[in-house]
């Protein structure tokens, strides 16, 4: 078992990255604040879908001395039971299961993050470079550049809102965002803006009630798709893969004019 000393953020929580047999895994209780549920809720779901979980792929299963070895962990002791006798440990694949299980859009946004920055770290090498956020002056230094950045791609998207229409040629799709950082970043809540989206025809929900774009928005580069790991259904063998919409940089401007242009016609 081996741990990553560096701290990644998601959805405004900072939590330590942890990694068992070179695998970035999570606690129960990691998964569930993040899906924002509770412990309970989620190990009475995978008792209930116990045999939708495979050991070694979708989790890991801590007793004895590798359970001690774990608690002795700084990083990540408050998130083990002092008295618990064993522990889950939830890889990518399990953390996309819990999710499709709880099929919330908070679930699937919150997945969709993991994905893209903490069970990634395996394939990032260059991730160690990160700040030490348990050193305050490097947490300090890191909050304040964080806070400079956030603060310039505020001040880019309210100058290049109003030119909205003119970008059509502009197809930035480096970064993608979710429509939870689409909402922070425009200053809407994420409610209105889905309901925005729906009632334009920008995104519609599809029979499993999770939102897609429509065509033409993909096809102009407002909104892109990701895929989710491969998921094997145990009762007919089949594999599923779920597509997780991603608004891309270019998109963010549209949609910014299109919320600003709502503004004033509301006004």
């Amino acid at each position: 078992m081996n741990t990553l000393p560096q701290t990644i953020q998601v959805a405004d929580k900072h939590t330590p990255v942890v990694q068992y047999k070179s695998v970035p895994v999570m606690t129960t209780a990691q998964l569930a604040e993040f899906y924002g549920t509770d412990q309970n809720n989620v190990q009475v779901n995978f008792n209930r879908n116990a045999d939708r979980f495979v050991e070694g792929k979708h989790y890991f299963k801590l007793e004895g001395d590798d359970l001690k070895a774990f608690k002795n962990i700084p990083t990540v002791s408050k998130y083990v039971p002092k008295q618990s006798a064993r522990l889950i440990l939830w890889t990518e694949k399990g953390a996309a299961r819990h999710a499709k299980i709880l099929d919330t859009d908070q679930a699937w946004d919150i997945f969709e993050q993991l994905e893209e920055v903490y069970f990634s770290v395996k394939e990032k090498s260059y991730l160690p470079a990160l700040p030490d956020f348990a050193d305050p002056a490097a947490a300090a230094r890191a909050w304040a550049e964080q806070f400079e950045a956030k603060q310039l791609a505020q001040q880019q998207v309210a100058e290049l809102a109003p030119k909205a229409e003119a970008l059509d040629t502009i197809a930035d799709t480096t970064n993608t965002y979710c429509l939870r950082d689409c909402a922070k970043t425009i200053g809407i809540r994420e409610s209105d803006l889905i309901k925005l989206l729906i009632d334009k025809k920008w995104i519609y929900r599809d029979a499993d009630r999770k939102l897609q774009p429509h065509a033409q928005y993909v096809l102009n580069k407002v909104f892109t798709n990701r895929t989710s790991p491969v998921i094997v259904n145990r009762n007919d063998g089949k594999e599923r893969v779920f597509l997780h919409m991603r608004v891309t940089a270019f998109g963010l401007t549209r949609i910014t004019g299109l919320v600003n242009k709502n503004r004033k016609v509301a006004a």
